[in-house]
């Protein structure tokens, strides 16, 4: 069989196993280094609210909330997008 990627789809070289995390869309067990991560910054305020008081000097807080994804769910949320055969191995 041919090589489709070069890494295999991984970050990890030659370290060995690495620990696993769950994904937040589906559930399933993915190794860290292939998992796709994504940051949003979140705030509690409604958006309408919050504009009044940023205008009057106020701070609001904001949340960091990051999502780990499989390789399926990311394709399929667009985190990610298909490459083209030629560019895979790059």
């Amino acid at each position: 069989m041919g090589k489709k990627r070069k890494s295999g789809g991984r970050s990890k070289g030659k370290k060995g196993a690495s620990t696993r995390v769950q994904c937040s869309f589906c559930g399933k067990l993915v190794p860290r280094d292939k998992a796709k991560k994504v940051t949003k910054y979140v705030t509690l305020v409604d958006p309408r609210i919050s504009k009044e008081l940023r205008q009057q000097g106020a701070f609001i807080p904001r949340r960091r909330v990051t999502k780990t994804a499989c390789v399926s769910c990311a394709v399929h949320k667009g985190m990610v997008k298909v490459r083209a055969k030629n560019e895979r191995k790059d």
